[in-house]
């Protein structure tokens, strides 16, 4: 009787598992993943690697901005000017002096890398006025200039006028390295995720399979009471070691879906109710794969690939940078000016006779602006300007206090990298003892759950014969439960460590064929 009321409660229970409403939804089906399938997709879908893909692109545009600063710049002036007034002296007409005028100019001024600035500009002139005795009226005037300044001592040098861009670079490279550092650990969340719940389902199989024999033998037991050949204490027994198996089942359950969750979550899988009766079940089994490392070709390998210790070096590099640029700033400034410039003249000429200049004047040459343009750029006329102009600041505590400042923060990220270093031969130490470990552990508890398979075997023909107990065959039943689990475990264990060898030496990415330009552009 009592095994048909658990027939039927199975039964009901599979039922209302199928039926749409019930249970699971009937839309829902088992999520089958490999362990590359589900890196993949972590890689594409994980919220935290969605957050750090956006940083490059961040510092990216800052390059670009930065990088502003050697555009070229144009500027155009136009102005127009109408002037008159009462005349005041003899040589303007009577009445009113009247002048027009209109002044247009174009320059280009481009920064140039050791810290000056290179100006080439071109202006023209128009004035026409009703004074008396002008050579030229109206008048067209050009003039090309080119201007150069560059300071020689403060500012001056290509790291300095460069720093922005040099931060902005070396900024850039840390958003890389930062997001490297994401996707290893995502990957490695993802290995340790996706073994661990391999392990708690063939944990809850092989509990399954324990909790199973415990009752064919409980069963056999009360046969044997019932015709007398078993004493009614073997049946307690039996029961009492079933019933804490399957008290060991819920456990067990409890853990395989509390590892699902964490690979969903990892995964970034759905959430909305009906796909949340969705199982996630791995296709892949863990297996031993011999590995061999030693610590000096793990260390190497970290010092030249961990992305936590390229941002560290490129921070420092920055700081460097900033030091130099602290230590410039504390020298006097001299400043150097060189200016060349090239007039043009033309326009309505007047000419007046020396012998009787308050004549009337003969009209000459009509001129035009054309006319000015060329003669500037045919450099008619040797014009040069050039000057230093010297500031020393006195007392300069800012200065001062930028320069230590730098000063001793280069020397607090040196420091640091060597903490930093000695720290990551700590854990590339502890993984290569780990993985050593974990291989001898895989080999070890192969061979416990052989002997606890002839153990079991051996008791059960003892127990067909009379000469053991169900006692002793349910303690090698719970032996060997245990030991295939714990074989489960080191192999799991195993590959977990290979994944973290991957992880602390930075060459996760490199293993699995992953580069930066598949996620930044």
């Amino acid at each position: 009787m009592t095994k048909k009321r658990i027939f039927g409660a199975w039964l009901a229970l599979a039922l209302l598992s199928g039926a749409p409403g019930f249970g699971r939804p009937a839309q829902a089906q088992d999520l089958t993943l490999s362990l590359e399938d589900s890196i993949l997709k972590a890689l594409k879908n994980n919220l935290n690697v969605a957050a750090e893909v956006i940083n490059p692109g961040l510092a990216s545009a800052t390059v670009s901005q930065a990088r502003q600063m050697y555009t070229p710049t144009v500027q155009i002036d136009l102005t127009g000017n109408r002037y008159e007034q009462l005349s005041t002296w003899s040589l303007q007409q009577t009445g009113t002096y009247v002048n027009r005028s209109t002044s247009t100019s174009a320059s280009v001024a481009q920064r140039i890398p050791f810290g000056g600035t290179l100006q080439a500009s071109l202006s023209y002139d128009y004035s026409k006025n009703n004074q008396l005795f002008q050579s030229y009226n109206p008048s067209y005037t050009s003039r090309l200039n080119f201007v150069l300044t560059q300071p020689l001592l403060k500012n001056f040098g290509w790291t300095v006028s460069r720093r922005e861009i040099i931060v902005a670079q070396n900024n850039f490279e840390v958003s890389r390295s930062q997001f490297k550092s994401v996707l290893i650990d995502t990957v490695y969340a993802v290995e340790a995720a996706y073994w661990n719940l391999v392990y708690s389902i063939e944990n809850l199989k092989t509990l399954g399979q324990a909790l199973e024999s415990g009752r064919d033998l409980l069963a056999k037991t009360k046969r044997e009471v019932q015709v007398g050949t078993k004493a009614p204490i073997e049946v307690l027994n039996a029961e009492a070691t079933v019933a804490r198996r399957e008290a060991d089942i819920l456990q067990a359950e409890a853990l395989v879906k509390r590892n699902q969750d964490q690979l969903r979550t990892l995964l970034n899988l759905s959430v909305e109710p009906a796909d949340l009766g969705q199982s996630v079940v791995p296709a892949d089994r863990p297996e031993y794969k011999p590995f061999a490392i030693t610590l000096e070709e793990a260390y190497a390998i970290a010092l030249a690939h961990r992305p936590d210790l390229e941002t560290a070096k490129t921070a420092i590099e920055t700081k460097k940078v900033n030091f130099h640029v602290a230590k410039n700033q504390r020298l006097p400034q001299l400043d150097l000016q060189v200016v060349k410039a090239s007039p043009g003249i033309s326009g309505q000429q007047f000419i007046y006779d020396p012998a009787n200049p308050f004549g009337e004047p003969i009209p000459g040459d009509p001129g035009s602006a054309g006319d000015a343009f060329r003669d500037s750029f045919k450099f008619l006329y040797n014009n040069w300007t050039a000057g230093l102009t010297l500031t020393i600041p006195f007392g300069d505590l800012v200065g001062k206090a930028n320069y230590t400042y730098a000063k001793l923060d280069l020397e607090q990220a040196q420091a640091r990298l060597n903490s930093q270093e000695q720290q990551i031969f700590l854990e590339v130490s502890d993984a290569v003892r780990t993985l050593e470990t974990a291989a001898k552990a895989v080999d070890a508890y192969r061979i416990a759950r052989e002997l606890a398979e002839k153990q079991l075997e051996a008791e059960m023909k003892k127990l067909n014969v009379g000469m053991s107990t169900n006692y002793f065959v349910l303690t090698y039943q719970d032996a060997l439960a245990s030991a295939r689990s714990m074989e489960m475990r080191a192999l799991v264990d195993y590959n977990v460590a290979l994944a973290n060898i991957a992880k602390v030496t930075g060459s996760t990415l490199d293993r699995r064929g992953i580069t930066l330009g598949d996620y930044i552009r």
